[in-house]
């Protein structure tokens, strides 16, 4: 599990996509404290596990599906990432639950300035839509934000000063894709009232069965 607080930005040193399975080999520094092989790293949102580790940076294999669904296959060397190790049980909680799991990706569709915060405008197939709430959180190539406007086709955030020093986000350009991923909790709530969704007693998940068990 992460939290959307990015630790560092990475640098995409070498890359292998081909056939059923690639790797990643990326510079990093602050995020190799205290990790070990085996351990998870968030590399644009996306969960992966170090197989390697240099003095300058980790390697790590990734599927093919992954480089499909996600921006990694678009990467390049010299390209720049997010990364943000698994969160530790001791741990601050800073940002939401972010589990690693991209849900689809979007489309930088513009940037303006105001004030000292820059608004950043993402358009997203309507599945990924449905999900996103205003003020409500959307991890963005990893980075734990809070969506400022909605509508159908697109969604806006307000990044500030501070993660625009720490990310990757505003190094994007109208066009270019990120990795985007739903609350959590939204996407369980969305599962369980589907039409048809059975109970564990076998009956649909409706409105008059909420009502026969309490719900007012």
């Amino acid at each position: 599990m992460f939290t959307g607080i990015i630790e560092e930005i990475g640098i995409l040193q070498h890359k292998i996509a081909g056939g059923e399975s690639g790797s990643l080999t990326i510079a990093a520094n602050s995020v190799l404290e205290g990790t070990k092989l085996g351990d998870s790293i968030a590399v644009n949102g996306v969960c992966l596990t170090v197989t390697e580790l240099t003095g300058s940076g980790f390697s790590t294999d990734v599927m093919a599906e992954t480089l499909r669904r996600t921006n990694l296959g678009f990467l390049e060397p010299g390209g720049l990432v997010n990364l943000e190790r698994a969160l530790a049980a001791d741990g601050r909680f800073g940002g939401h639950i972010v589990s690693g799991h991209i849900d689809g990706t979007g489309k930088i569709r513009s940037t303006r300035r105001e004030g000292n915060a820059i608004w950043v405008t993402v358009s997203a197939q309507r599945d990924i839509l449905s999900l996103i709430v205003e003020k409500g959180s959307v991890a963005i190539d990893g980075i734990s934000l809070t969506v400022a406007c909605l509508d159908e086709d697109t969604f806006q955030v307000s990044v500030i000063p501070h993660t625009a020093g720490e990310t990757t986000l505003l190094k994007k350009r109208p066009g270019d894709i990120v990795n985007l991923e739903n609350d959590i909790i939204g996407k369980y709530v969305q599962r369980l009232i589907q039409p048809g969704q059975k109970s564990g007693s076998g009956e649909s998940l409706s409105l008059n069965f909420l009502m026969n068990h309490g719900y007012k």
